[in-house]
């Protein structure tokens, strides 16, 4: 039996090992890795930490955080039933946007974890989180709309959603967002019966 926490756990030594963004690894308190089941049907990929996640090690606890798990709660599930990260695994100082330099250094210990957690959704929140998966387009033009990646020569589904926090700022996106949100119970159901 595989032993997915203790391989998410390498990862995170690996960072640290590595040195990884070490001017990012100054200014933040701690690296903040992920957060939820390692067997999880979904991972949601953030950004970067931000303050308060820089401050308990945990993804998504602040302000978004908070409208995540609503979220999460409209739709049926818990924190402990999805996994959360994001791409850069340390807080930018003063919550700058990541470079695509630290973009670039983090991708392949993102593409590990879900190496590991092997989900049947990979949702981006965001621009930051969905660019790799599906560069060149907007989020506007494609949120809550399934798309079909290849990724380590496996098909696997992406759904692109908006971060958390662009509702917070933009009250207009929050039922955009919640709408979005209550897909997901349904497309893990369809993936399901597919792969049975």
């Amino acid at each position: 039996m595989i032993d997915k926490a203790a391989l998410l756990d390498q990862i995170a030594a690996d960072i640290l090992k590595k040195n990884v963004c070490p001017d990012l690894a100054k200014t933040a308190q701690r690296l903040v890795m992920g957060d939820g089941n390692p067997d999880a049907d979904i991972i949601f990929i953030g950004e970067a930490p931000g303050k308060k996640e820089d401050e308990t090690g945990l993804p998504f606890v602040g302000a978004a955080g908070k409208f995540l798990d609503q979220m999460l709660d409209a739709a049926g599930m818990e924190r402990a039933d999805v996994f959360i990260t994001s791409i850069v695994k340390y807080r930018p100082p003063n919550n700058r946007d990541p470079s695509p330099a630290e973009k670039a250094a983090f991708l392949p210990y993102l593409l590990r974890q879900i190496e590991v957690i092997q989900p049947k959704i990979i949702a981006p929140l965001g621009r930051h989180g969905m660019e790799y998966f599906l560069p060149g387009v907007k989020i506007g033009d494609i949120h809550g709309q399934v798309q079909t990646i290849e990724l380590d020569g496996k098909d696997i589904v992406v759904m692109p959603l908006f971060h958390p926090a662009a509702a917070l700022y933009n009250g207009r996106l929050r039922q955009t967002l919640i709408d979005d949100f209550l897909k997901v119970p349904e497309l893990i159901s369809q993936i399901n019966r597919l792969q049975k």
